[in-house]
């Protein structure tokens, strides 16, 4: 059989392209070079969360973190280690002072405002708070060594020279001023100490929206109006509010007030699984700023309302 060489020459053509598409026999596959891989710095440790796993804290007090939530309310209020701040009535306990003392010691600083227990008809467990808050801090130097104790007159409360701290906190203490009758006295203190821009932070045992201030104050409970209320006649401007230390579970109706939760478990033994199970109170965590002065000295803005009447 004749075979066209038009033929030939393409079997020839085709050969030659699959022999160009396959590999060499013996040639292996070099794999490409990998990115090359840039280190990842971790990220900086908090100082708090070492001071409150810190052996300075006794162990009772670290079980109550559940409930107040200390690192996240510290940030929520904005407190940096190198501020002065103001720490009103620790009480005996000194729980929040464990935490700060050593956060504020090395480039910052904490002021402990405690009663002056001079005043003839001054209640007595202001001493015995006053006493054992002095006994904590002599307690670890290494902690609680540059706290610096600050007393000041229960019915007319001053806490320092005028514009010199960065931030003052109270923790649960608003509804013994109410119940003093001065609470007024107490916000307006605290806006004189703190410096133009200066933060306020305030905890404190919530009663239900709505409820009259005589059905709260002898509970330890108070309405957020009531609480901002004050503040904002002192000057203030509230800058946010948090559900940090909310608790859904306080049905805020219990026979001795909020005493009756622990920590406090007013009732003793009586129906204190009840109690423990709820926790501790429903609590409002409130940021106030004093506004900061303008140019010519005024504040920025010195429109402040009245108090609420507990509605």
């Amino acid at each position: 059989m004749k075979i066209r060489p038009t033929l030939i020459l393409a079997l020839v053509a085709a050969l030659a392209a699959c022999s160009n598409d396959a590999p060499p026999a013996d040639s292996a596959a070099i794999p490409a070079a990998p990115d090359e891989l840039v280190p990842v710095a971790a990220p900086a440790a908090d100082p708090i969360d070492a001071i409150l796993a810190g052996s300075h804290r006794s162990d009772a007090n670290k079980a109550r973190d559940q409930y107040r939530h200390p690192k996240e309310t510290l940030a929520f209020f904005g407190i940096q280690p190198n501020m002065t701040v103001i720490e009103i009535t620790p009480g005996g306990g000194a729980w929040y002072t464990e935490i700060l003392a050593p956060y504020l010691r090395d480039a910052g600083s904490e002021v402990a405002a405690i009663w002056d227990t001079g005043a003839s008809d001054a209640p007595g467990y202001y001493a015995k708070n006053n006493e054992q808050l002095a006994t904590k801090l002599a307690s670890d130097p290494a902690a609680y060594d540059r706290v610096a104790l600050r007393s000041f007159d229960a019915k007319a409360p001053a806490f320092g020279e005028a514009n010199s701290a960065d931030a003052v906190v109270t923790f649960r203490n608003v509804h013994n001023w109410t119940m003093a009758g001065n609470d007024g006295d107490y916000f307006k203190a605290v806006f004189d100490v703190l410096k133009p821009g200066g933060v306020l932070g305030v905890v404190e045992h919530r009663a239900n929206a709505g409820t009259s201030l005589e059905a709260t104050k002898e509970t330890g409970y108070l309405t957020e109006d009531y609480v901002i209320g004050l503040a904002t006649a002192a000057g203030f401007i509230l800058e946010e509010k948090s559900e940090i230390n909310a608790n859904a579970n306080d049905s805020k109706d219990h026979p001795q007030g909020v005493w009756t939760l622990p920590p406090s478990f007013a009732l003793k033994d009586k129906d204190r699984e009840k109690y423990a199970a709820i926790g501790e109170s429903d609590r409002m965590t409130l940021r106030f700023r004093k506004p900061s002065e303008s140019a010519d000295g005024d504040a920025s803005d010195d429109t402040a309302a009245q108090p609420a009447a507990g509605d």
